[in-house]
C-alpha cells in the first residue's frame, strides 16, 4: 500500500472504490502484473515527491483515478487509456521514461502518454483557448484522438470537483476552457452528456447568479423532467402504432446552459422559452412516401396537443441552404408546457447528424473539410458502443493539419502558416517591416536563422535589425505567397531608389565632362551592354559594379562608332542651309540638301535610309552633326517630342549626283523561278542596282527583303510598281 497519510479518510474509501471499479470494468484487460506495475510506479512516485498535491489541494492520484473511471464509465473500458492516464503525469515530470513504460507495458500505452504529454505543454504557452487555431494545434500535438478524448473526460472530472476550491482565478480559467475548447470538441465527437455537463458547470462557475436562476425556477429534477416527456410521448406512441408509422422517438431536456443561451439569443426571460423540452420523431419509410409520412405524424402529434402556429419551421418543403430537412413544430404540453417536436426521416436525420447539416455544425461550431467526415467516423464508433470500439478508435490516424504549421508569440497568441514556412514566413505573417527587418529568431529560446523550418508548437520571437533588408536570396528561404510578393515588392522598391540615385551619379558626371547625352542612344548603349532594363544598368552603377568613368568612356565611343556605320556621309560640299523656300515659306529656316553646298556636314539615318524625293526632317545630334530622318520616321517623331527644339524642317534642292540606299519587303507565292524574275526586273533599270537579298519561306509563301541602290522616289515608286505585277508576287512595301 502506498503511504496512508497521503490520502485523507474519505480520499482512502474513494480510492478503493474507484480501484475495484476500474477492475471490475476493464476485466480481462487488465492483468494482475498490470496492477502491480501501476501501484509500484504511483507509490515510488508518491515517495519521491512527484505526486504530491497540487497548489489548489486536489490529490493527483484521486483526480487521475476520477478520470479513468470516468472513461470506462462514458467511453469504454480500454486498459491502454486508463493506464496512460494514472501514469502521464509522471512521465512528465520525468520520474519514469517512455521506453521504461514501453518495457514494462506495451508501445500503445507509451505513445498515449508521449500525446498527453505532447498537449500539456500546449498551456505553457499561456494561448487564447478561444483562438480557433488553437482547437487544430491540439488536435495535431494530440496524435492519437484517444488523448483527446482522455483531456476531454479529465477536464469533466476536475470541472465536478473544482467548485470545493476557493481560487476563483483558477476556477474561471479552467471553466473558460472547458466552454471554448472541451466543450466544442466533445461535441463533434458525439459526446453529447459530457459536452451538456461542461457546459452547465461552466455557466455555474462563471455566471452562478443565472445558473441558480434558471435551475431555481425549472424547480424539477432530472427524473421529474424525464417522468414528464415520457408522459408527453405516450398518446403520441399510440396513434403513430395505429397509423402503422415505423419510428423511432427520442426525448431529451434541454440543458440549462442551452436554455440560457436561447434565452440570450431571443432575448426573453424563461416563461417566454417555449422548448424547455423537446422530442424527434425519426420515421423509417421510402423516399417516395417522406413527406407523406412526416405530415402524418405533424398530423396525429397537433391533433393531441395544441400547437403554437407561428413557431412551425417546414424545412422539408423547402430544405435549408445545407441540405438539412426536418418539421419543427411547438405544442402545449401537460401542465400547460411548451414542447419542441421535431419531425423526419431516417434520411433526414442521417443527413442532418451526420452529412451536411451535421448537429454541431447546425449549432453553430465551426467546421472544415475532411475534419468534418474525419469526426464523423469517430462519432459513429463511439455511439455504436460495441467492444471493439476503442480497437478501431486506436488505428484511426490523426494526420488532419498535415499542411498547416501552429506558432506562438511569446505573448501567447497563435498564427498558422503552411507546413514548411520558415521564420522569415512568419515575420512577414506578422508585419511586413518586421519581415523587412528580420535577422532571425529565438525559438523556444534558441537562436535560430531566417531559413529555420518551423514545427507546430514552437514560441518564435523575431529579432530585427534597423539595417537589415530584403535580399534575391530571401526568396529562396520563404514557402508562403504572402512573404514572397512582399519581399520582391520591398526589392524593387529599394531597386528603384538605388536607380534614380545611379542616373544621377552618371548625369552629374556626364556633366562634368561636357559630354552632351542623346537619351535614346543611351538607351541603344545600355541595351548593347547586356541590360534587360535601364533600372538594372543604374543599379548596378549604384553598387559599383560599374565604373562610372569607365562607362562614359564606352558610351562616347560606342556613339562614334555608330555615326561612322550611317548608309551615306556626306561632306559639307553637298549642302546649304537658306532662310526660305518658296514651296514652304513659313519664316522658318529650312535644310536645304543641294549642289555646291559648303560648311556643315549631316548624315542620312540609317533606321529609315531617306532618299532623294522623301518628305524629310533634320535632327541637331550631340556630336553637332545634322542627321537628316523621313518624316514617317518612328525614331524621329520620338525624337521630336522630346526635343521639338533640334529639329530643322529640311528639303531636297537639285540632284547629289549619287544613289541611295533604299529597302523593299516583297511577299509572294513560293513559285520556282520568281526570285530570278525579281533579279531579272532590278537588273533591267538601268541605274538601279541590287545590293543585298535574303529570302526566306514557308507554307507555300516565300518573303524576301531586298536591299536597292536608286537615284530617287519617283524611279522607286516605279520599280514597286512593276514588281507587283510581278506573277506570284502579293505585296511590295519599303520599309
Amino acid at each position: 500500500m502506498m503511504n496512508q497519510s497521503y490520502f485523507t479518510p474519505d480520499e482512502k474509501v474513494h480510492v478503493v472504490q474507484m480501484i475495484s471499479l476500474l477492475v471490475r470494468s476493464l476485466g480481462e484487460q487488465l492483468t494482475a502484473r498490470d496492477i502491480n506495475q501501476v501501484h509500484s510506479i504511483i507509490k515510488g512516485a508518491v515517495a519521491h515527491g512527484h505526486y504530491c498535491r497540487d497548489k489548489y489541494g486536489l490529490n493527483p492520484v484521486v483526480r487521475f483515478l476520477r478520470t479513468a473511471v470516468a472513461v470506462t464509465e462514458n467511453i469504454a473500458p480500454d486498459r491502454s487509456m486508463v493506464i496512460a492516464t494514472m501514469l502521464f503525469n509522471l512521465a512528465r515530470s520525468r520520474y519514469v521514461g517512455l521506453e521504461e513504460l514501453r518495457a514494462k507495458f506495451d508501445d500503445d500505452i507509451a505513445k498515449l502518454v508521449h500525446g498527453l504529454i505532447n498537449v500539456s505543454e500546449l498551456y505553457r504557452k499561456q494561448a487564447a483557448v478561444e483562438d480557433d487555431n488553437f482547437h487544430k494545434l491540439l488536435l495535431s500535438f494530440a496524435e492519437d484522438i484517444r488523448v483527446v478524448i482522455i483531456m476531454i473526460v479529465d477536464r469533466l472530472s476536475l470541472m465536478r470537483v473544482v467548485d470545493a476550491r476557493t481560487d476563483e482565478k483558477f476556477v474561471r480559467e479552467i471553466s473558460t476552457e472547458s466552454r471554448y475548447l472541451y466543450a466544442p470538441l466533445a461535441h463533434k465527437l458525439g459526446l453529447y452528456g459530457v459536452k451538456s455537463e461542461l457546459e452547465d458547470l461552466s455557466l455555474k462557475y462563471l455566471n452562478n447568479k443565472v445558473y441558480s436562476q434558471i435551475a431555481r425556477k425549472l424547480n424539477e429534477t432530472k427524473v421529474v423532467r424525464d417522468n414528464y416527456i415520457a408522459d408527453f410521448m405516450k398518446p403520441i406512441k399510440a396513434e403513430l402504432d395505429k397509423a402503422g408509422l415505423k419510428y423511432e422517438i427520442k426525448g431529451r431536456t434541454k440543458s440549462i446552459n442551452s436554455i440560457w443561451n436561447k434565452m440570450v439569443k431571443k432575448g426573453v426571460d424563461l416563461k417566454g422559452m417555449y422548448d424547455l423540452f423537446a422530442i424527434r420523431i425519426i420515421l423509417d419509410t421510402t423516399p417516395e412516401e417522406e413527406k407523406k409520412a412526416c405530415w402524418i405524424a405533424y398530423s396525429i402529434v397537433t391533433d393531441i396537443y395544441m400547437a403554437n402556429v407561428s413557431r412551425l419551421r417546414d424545412w422539408i418543403t423547402i430544405p435549408k441552404s445545407n441540405g438539412y430537412e426536418s418539421l419543427h413544430i411547438t405544442v402545449r404540453g401537460p401542465e400547460d408546457k411548451w414542447v419542441e417536436v421535431q419531425i423526419r426521416t431516417r434520411r433526414m436525420d442521417e443527413i442532418a447528424e451526420r452529412g451536411l447539416a451535421a448537429h454541431w455544425r447546425y449549432k453553430g461550431v465551426k467546421s472544415e473539410g475532411e475534419i468534418d467526415h474525419w469526426m464523423n467516423n469517430v462519432r459513429e464508433v463511439l455511439e455504436a458502443g460495441t467492444s471493439g470500439q476503442m480497437e478501431l478508435i486506436r488505428n484511426m490516424h490523426m494526420n488532419l493539419y498535415d499542411e498547416e504549421v501552429f506558432v506562438f508569440t511569446p505573448k501567447g497568441d497563435l498564427f498558422k502558416l503552411r507546413q514548411g514556412a520558415t521564420v522569415l514566413d512568419f515575420a512577414f505573417h506578422i508585419h511586413t517591416k518586421i519581415g523587412c527587418r528580420c535577422t532571425g529568431a529565438k525559438v523556444d529560446g534558441k537562436t535560430q536563422k531566417i531559413n529555420y523550418v518551423l514545427k507546430s508548437g514552437d514560441t518564435v520571437e523575431i529579432m530585427t535589425s534597423s539595417t537589415q533588408v530584403p535580399r534575391q536570396d530571401w526568396l529562396n528561404y520563404v514557402v508562403t505567397s504572402k512573404a514572397r510578393n512582399k519581399i520582391k515588392q520591398a526589392i524593387n522598391e529599394a531597386n528603384l531608389k538605388k536607380a534614380e540615385i545611379g542616373r544621377e551619379m552618371l548625369m552629374r558626371r556626364f556633366k562634368n565632362r561636357k559630354v552632351e547625352v542623346d537619351d535614346a542612344m543611351l538607351a541603344k548603349f545600355i541595351k548593347k551592354q547586356g541590360f534587360k532594363n535601364i533600372n538594372e544598368f543604374y543599379v548596378e552603377l549604384h553598387d559599383k559594379n560599374l565604373e562610372v568613368g569607365v562607362t562614359i568612356d564606352q558610351y562616347v565611343d560606342f556613339v562614334k562608332r555608330l555615326s561612322e556605320n550611317v548608309t551615306t556621309h556626306e561632306t559639307a560640299e553637298n549642302f546649304v542651309l537658306i532662310n526660305k523656300l518658296p514651296e514652304e515659306s513659313d519664316g522658318d529656316d529650312i535644310l536645304v540638301i543641294g549642289e555646291n553646298v559648303k560648311g556643315i556636314n549631316y548624315k542620312l539615318s540609317k533606321c529609315c535610309n531617306p532618299i532623294y524625293g522623301d518628305r524629310i526632317k533634320g535632327f541637331i545630334a550631340s556630336d553637332g552633326a545634322i542627321k537628316i530622318h523621313r518624316t514617317d520616321c518612328k525614331n524621329l517623331m520620338h525624337l521630336e517630342a522630346r526635343y521639338p527644339y533640334r529639329i530643322i524642317k529640311s528639303a531636297w534642292s537639285g540632284r547629289l549626283g549619287k544613289q541611295f540606299a533604299a529597302t523593299l519587303r516583297v511577299v509572294g507565292q513560293d513559285d520556282i523561278g520568281i526570285v530570278a524574275n525579281i533579279t531579272s526586273l532590278i537588273n533591267k533599270e538601268g541605274d538601279t542596282m541590287l545590293r543585298n537579298i535574303s529570302i526566306n519561306s514557308l507554307n507555300g509563301l516565300f518573303e524576301g527583303h531586298l536591299v536597292i541602290s536608286i537615284d530617287s522616289l519617283g524611279k522607286l515608286d516605279d520599280l514597286m510598281r512593276k514588281l507587283k505585277n510581278l506573277k506570284g508576287v502579293k505585296d511590295v512595301q519599303r520599309i
